[in-house]
């Protein structure tokens, strides 16, 4: 049953007197009048469960398997728009709305329902985390475009726009984090993933590469630089971008979540030094 359920359902699958019993033991707790939980149940379908509506947003899209930007504090929960809650909402974000049998799938949003409210939510940056990751996952763009072509309401422009710069080919959300900052900078067309290629051969893939002015930017995770091996392979591929032209920036996953005026800056800096070169190298032609 998805770890919850109403009392009838435990009863009719099993007997009261197993239920009581789990119930005595601890195995089973109540979360509101008639309405269980297993222990240890997930926290956002048991707020759901609690408050008879389904997990959705941010908590939806972690138990469909995609990845967002931060866990919630607070589980996200969709109830109808008529539906009377009081204390019981205490320790969830709640959001109300009409949704359809095709909105729902089991405890949580449809997989297409909760991409158009991640996308709709928040900051530009989360809902291209998870848009990213949808299509890592197997999501086409022709589908993920459908869903935003169709979006109508308040935050349908930012839903088409994330629609249209989603990419499966960043490879996490610490990544699309990185992209989503630097969208927004004047001057700065970053393509993910893109293999890179020199006099010497092969370059590497970096995380984020804008061709026309020659800017790699990395988004550098301690998991995949903690020995000697690692560490060797990095400075070479650093070297042999730096030799080749490229003007190359690594950003720390602190630097990228909790301080993205700072990233920025760095980038903006950076189009400025070399849209600055570029002139100067077109004026000495």
């Amino acid at each position: 049953m998805g770890d919850v359920a109403t009392r009838a359902a435990l009863i009719a699958a099993t007997s009261r007197a197993e239920v009581d019993a789990a119930l005595a033991n601890g195995d089973v707790v109540a979360v509101a009048r008639g309405r269980y939980a297993l222990l240890g149940a997930d926290e956002a379908l048991v707020a759901a469960h609690r408050l008879s509506g389904v997990a959705s947003h941010f908590s939806a899209a972690l138990r469909h398997g995609w990845q967002v930007r931060f866990p919630a504090e607070q589980p996200h929960v969709t109830v109808p728009r008529n539906r009377v809650v009081d204390q019981q909402r205490e320790g969830v974000v709640l959001h109300r709305t009409s949704l359809s049998p095709d909105d729902i799938d089991g405890a949580v949003t449809s997989r297409d329902r909760t991409l158009l409210d991640c996308m709709r939510s928040g900051a530009l940056v989360d809902g291209l985390c998870v848009a990213d990751s949808a299509l890592r996952d197997g999501m086409s763009a022709q589908h993920l475009w459908a869903i935003a072509r169709d979006a109508r309401g308040p935050g349908s422009a930012q839903v088409r726009r994330i629609a249209k710069l989603a990419d499966g080919r960043s490879a996490n959300a610490f990544e699309s984090a990185l992209r989503g900052i630097a969208v927004d900078v004047s001057g700065l067309r970053v393509i993910p993933q893109l293999s890179l290629y020199g006099r010497s051969g092969f370059l590497g893939r970096p995380d984020l590469v804008d061709e026309r002015l020659g800017i790699v930017a990395e988004a550098e995770s301690f998991e995949w630089h903690g020995d000697q091996a690692s560490l060797y392979r990095d400075a070479r591929r650093f070297n042999l971008l730096v030799v080749n032209g490229w003007l190359v920036l690594r950003f720390t996953w602190p630097e990228v979540m909790f301080h993205p005026q700072q990233v920025r800056a760095i980038l903006e800096a950076a189009v400025a030094e070399r849209t600055e070169r570029c002139s100067r190298c077109a004026g000495a032609a």
